[in-house]
């Protein structure tokens, strides 16, 4: 990157410009909120200080940072081998576990630019993807993905796992002693490490680019924020580490911070239940879905929970009902995550999970924040506006998304959220929901975030979710569409309504006139609540007020 507008060209010739001021940049090193060295470098810090520390605790067993690095080297030699340099974007599709964490530390190591995604059925992303970003290589564990790669005319270099296939070479085939050895060369902290993926309300994934020093910078200040009591932080990640949440990771939690990733085999409560009695975490990261279901699961004869510190919730908005039932099932602090892949982020460590606490006190070590008019114009405490922020996690730019960057971002860098919020007289972040995210009936136009976040407090509710079904007559009518806790009985639509209007005050042309009640939400990829799913399931089965579907 150069100091002068700051722009990054892969050899394909896409670039990644910054967008923030070089001058805002300096200053966030020579105040140590950007430590100014790459993430390999310092990775390889933990590895020379604590060798045997884990790594990596999954299904195959205990990775230490020794062996870990020894694998990522070893990736590392054979990406170069083939010609790969620092102006490369690598994608990765991978699921969970420790070679999903070698191969990004190994694109680290070469200086290279990690693309991953949440591994998947389906070839749109791909595509769309690796086609947008010219990415010149690829890591893909689904032979699926590996078959597309004669759509994809810029992808030169395809690995795969196992044995060699036509057209992708094995990475298990490389050999473990390579001579010369490989060494990597220093990399610029404010170069691009990784791109951010997420789907937001674009036709298309958006693709955000972050340099290393916005990973161990603002994004690992604001884990290490979260992290209550001495030693080292041990995460159960029970969400993609390709994610946007799950980038607190392999850059962040190992790189960054020297703690250990605990991947369970997979997200049923049982299975996660398990691994913190045998392995001891001290976090637990989950969307609220996930959440929500482990404080649903009964408690075995021999369950262990007093390794935990926290329990920590982000992607969605976490319901009154799952941080109660979250705080009764762990008996430990429940923090909720604002926080989103366009560089934003506020969360409730400081301040607790309470109402009047809102989304928490801003961290100027991660972002600062605040709300604007339409026009830009800074609003006074109390005066509702869309969120902006700007940080030392602030991203570079959007990756072959210009449009994106002069929707969302402003000329010195501000990222526009697309949030409508308020600073309190305390400087507390409260979210009021998303500024486009809005049913439209009749002329009026209701924030299904609001209406989600009054049925989250009935009693009876474990999950809500609100969508808007087309309606020939006013264009689109509220649909809620609920999850019921174990136990309670099932819900109607007049028994909601009246607990909204009667108990929690809610206008009536804010109440939904849609009802469906479904066994589980719906999950993409990324964890969070498919709500183009519901949309489509509210369309065929939702329950009218007369009780006809």
């Amino acid at each position: 990157m150069n100091d002068d507008g700051a722009v990054w060209t892969s050899t394909n010739g896409v670039e990644i410009r910054d967008l923030v001021p070089a001058h805002e940049r300096r200053a966030w090193v020579e105040q140590g909120l950007c430590p100014g060295r790459d993430l390999y470098t310092l990775f390889r810090e933990t590895v020379r200080s604590h060798p045997a520390r884990a790594a990596v605790i999954d299904p195959s067993g205990t990775l230490d940072y020794a062996a870990l690095d020894a694998e990522v080297r070893r990736i590392a030699a054979l990406f170069a081998g083939a010609g790969l340099t620092e102006r490369d974007i690598v994608a990765i599709r991978v699921p969970n576990g420790r070679r999903a964490v070698a191969v990004e530390l190994a694109v680290a190591a070469l200086g290279a630019v990690a693309l991953p995604y949440p591994a998947g059925r389906g070839n749109r992303d791909t595509l769309s993807l690796l086609g947008r970003s010219r990415a010149r290589a690829a890591v893909f564990a689904d032979s699926a993905d590996v078959d597309l790669r004669a759509q994809l005319p810029d992808l030169r270099e395809v690995w795969t796992f196992g044995e060699s296939r036509p057209g992708a070479r094995s990475l298990d085939e490389a050999p473990a002693d390579l001579a010369p050895p490989w060494e990597p060369r220093p990399v610029d902290a404010g170069a691009p490490a990784r791109i951010l993926v997420s789907s937001g309300s674009e036709a298309e994934p958006k693709m955000v680019a972050y340099s290393h020093d916005a990973f161990a910078g603002g994004r690992a200040s604001y884990v290490r924020a979260l992290h209550i009591g001495e030693g080292p932080m041990r995460g159960l990640m029970l969400m993609p580490l390709s994610s946007s949440y799950g980038s607190l990771g392999t850059y962040v939690t190992l790189a960054a911070l020297g703690g250990t990733l605990l991947i369970p085999p997979s997200v049923h409560p049982a299975a996660a239940f398990r691994m913190i009695t045998e392995h001891r975490p001290t976090h637990v990261f989950g969307v609220p879905t996930l959440l929500r279901r482990m404080a649903d699961h009964p408690a075995g004869p021999d369950e262990d929970l007093g390794s935990l510190r926290a329990v920590v919730s982000s992607a969605a908005d976490l319901p009154v009902a799952t941080g109660e039932a979250c705080r009764a099932r762990f008996g430990r602090p429940v923090i909720t995550v604002y926080g989103s892949s366009d560089g934003v982020n506020c969360h409730t460590a400081a301040t607790g999970l309470s109402p009047e606490a809102g989304t928490g006190l801003p961290d100027p070590a991660v972002a600062e924040i605040r709300i604007v008019d339409p026009d830009g114009t800074r609003l006074a405490p109390g005066q509702p506006g869309e969120i902006v922020a700007r940080g030392p996690m602030t991203p570079l730019c959007y990756v072959a998304g210009a449009d994106l960057d002069a929707r969302y971002r402003t000329a010195t860098g501000w990222v526009r959220t697309g949030d409508r919020g308020m600073l309190d007289q305390h400087g507390r972040l409260h979210v009021l929901g998303r500024l486009r995210e809005v049913v439209k009936r009749g002329g009026l136009t209701i924030s299904p975030a609001e209406v989600e976040r009054e049925i989250g407090t009935h009693p009876a509710i474990a999950e809500a979710a609100c969508v808007g079904v087309p309606d020939a007559d006013l264009g689109e009518r509220l649909c809620a569409c609920v999850r019921e806790a174990p136990g309670t009985r099932p819900l109607t639509l007049h028994v909601l309504t009246a607990f909204l209007e009667g108990e929690r005050g809610l206008e009536r042309r804010k109440l939904p006139e849609l009802l469906l009640r479904v066994p589980e939400m719906p999950l993409a990829p990324s964890g969070k609540i498919c709500r183009r799913t519901l949309s489509t399931l509210a369309e065929r089965q939702a329950v009218r007020p007369t009780g006809e579907r």
